[in-house]
């Protein structure tokens, strides 16, 4: 009998064995199961939970997403809503494991989510996300569809909501009397967390670096973009003084939202400009839509200030860019452009959608990218968008810088906190000192920072490989460089590690320079 000598074995023994067009997807796969189990020290499913990573935040899409086309998919959603309550008590045992080891939750992150089910469950059933009207085709009667409704508010009552009130409760009992002050939010101060960190940052950045160079090279960074500050600083505000400057951003209430309405509008500006314009720099281009969306209501005080969602790859649902408006008079103006930028076209939407359409790639790279490539593109899509034409002028611009010190911010504050020890006080102080960021974000990206140890680093370090692959690409073919095709070959092979780019980016180079 051949022994079971596990996936990772089995794909190792691979190499070298299959043809050429599926060797980096069989790398890649190498890659990734490894990194899978550098990661087991973490425990994460025994301790780790935030405003963005808990039960009801991931359930709440779930109306939206299952799509229902007859009436067996209406049975199967249905079957999902019973599975919930069941992998809830699952979730509250993990992570009671963790605490018996003494794996406990940061107190803020814990406290955002005892404030978010209580939120939740104060509401009455009719107007929770659950509740959603199911996406339909219109092959279901409206008699189906109440008949589903009124089944998944049976479901919900007797079961979900005494599931998320155990859930909160066993929060608030057993994890927050112990859960880590904002002096010990690093992963430092959990058992293992070292070698955690360690893989954590061999996992986000795919490259042979450690936390002491991204910490420095996230200082050196701040320096350059501040004296980019000063420069446009000087034409917009009439002074080059960095700290005024970024006082001016964050005080100037003609520089803020006033209403919900004008956050989501300015939202969708952007994206149909970028929708026209986004032809001038790719020959790739993206099949399905990228709309706008509010973060949902039960969310959005809780969390960041936008994020991505993905189409489905059947095509029923486009790419979502979901823009947080609550709170408006928090919302810069100034950020406003760059944000859509980077999360829909040229940045997130653009890139996942193409790698979804590539015809030739298996789903295992069109659907699973590494952070570093799909985070640093969207980095590096803000800047693009400049040569792009798309900042309505100096003020977005600076709301440009803004969100790339921000991310080289990132690289400080993250290594701060899991590598060198640094409080939830210090981290805040740090990025209010050296980014024009509002404060109620710099405070909700902290949180992130903490309980998502190690993401925050895939940003500054894929935009600088890309950078760097652009300027080399450049300098070895002059004249004959052409941004639309050095775009395609980035884009046209899936969301790899940043090593294997550089591989795919040199052999371009190569090719070019041989006709």
């Amino acid at each position: 009998m051949v022994p079971d000598l596990g996936e990772l074995a089995r794909a190792e023994a691979l190499s070298g064995k299959v043809a050429e067009e599926d060797a980096v997807t069989l790398a890649l796969f190498i890659e990734d199961l490894h990194s899978n189990q550098r990661q087991d020290v973490c425990r994460f499913d025994e301790w780790n939970f935030s405003p963005r990573n808990n039960p009801m935040v991931d359930y709440n899409r779930l109306p939206e997403t299952h799509g229902i086309e007859d009436a067996q998919d209406a049975d199967n959603l249905l079957a999902r809503y019973r599975q919930m309550a069941p992998n809830i008590d699952h979730q509250i045992a993990g992570l009671r494991r963790g605490a018996a080891d003494g794996w406990f939750a940061n107190a803020e992150s814990t406290e955002r989510v005892i404030a978010q089910f209580r939120a939740e469950l104060a509401k009455p059933t009719d107007e929770w996300a659950l509740l959603a009207p199911p996406e339909a085709s219109g092959a279901l009667s409206a008699e189906a569809v109440a008949t589903i409704t009124a089944d998944m508010r049976a479901v919900i009552d007797e079961q979900i909501r005494p599931a998320y009130t155990r859930y909160v409760d066993f929060i608030e009992a057993e994890i927050l009397p112990n859960a880590r002050p904002g002096e010990a939010s690093g992963l430092s101060h959990l058992p293992e967390g070292q070698a955690c960190y360690d893989a954590l940052v061999a996992n986000f950045t795919t490259l042979d670096v450690d936390a002491e160079n991204r910490h420095a090279t996230g200082l050196a960074e701040l320096e350059k973009i501040h004296a980019e500050f000063a420069e446009i600083g000087q034409r917009v505000f009439e002074t080059d003084d960095v700290q005024a400057i970024f006082e001016r951003l964050r005080t100037d209430e003609t520089l803020y939202f006033e209403t919900s309405e004008q956050v989501q509008d300015k939202a969708e500006e952007a994206l149909g400009r970028a929708k026209e314009k986004m032809v001038d720099a790719f020959g790739i281009l993206p099949q399905a839509d990228c709309v706008v969306k509010p973060v949902p209501d039960y969310e959005a005080p809780y969390t960041t200030i936008a994020y991505y969602w993905q189409p489905n790859p059947d095509g029923s649902k486009p790419g979502e860019y979901f823009v947080n408006t609550y709170a408006p008079e928090t919302r810069p103006r100034h950020e406003a452009e760059v944000l859509a930028f980077h999360e829909s076209i040229p940045g997130h939407h653009l890139q996942i959608a193409i790698s979804q359409e590539l015809p030739d790639l298996p789903a295992f790279r069109k659907h699973m990218g590494q952070t570093a490539f799909v985070e640093g593109w969207g980095l590096y899509s803000e800047r693009l968008s400049d040569e792009m034409g798309l900042y309505s002028g100096d003020v977005d611009r600076l709301g440009m810088l803004s969100f790339d010190a921000w991310r080289a911010g990132r690289l400080v504050v993250d290594t701060g906190i899991h590598a060198k020890g640094w409080s939830r006080e210090q981290a805040v102080a740090f990025l209010t000192e050296n980014t024009p960021l509002a404060v109620n974000n710099i405070d909700n990206e902290v949180d992130r920072y903490i309980t998502m140890p190690g993401q925050a680093l895939a940003y500054k370090t894929g935009q600088l490989e890309i950078l760097a692959l652009r300027a080399e690409a450049e300098a070895a073919l002059g004249e004959s460089f052409d941004l639309k095709a050095f775009h395609d070959v980035v884009l046209g092979g899936g969301a790899v590690s940043l090593p294997v780019l550089r591989e795919q980016v040199e052999a371009y180079i190569a090719e070019q320079q041989s006709e």
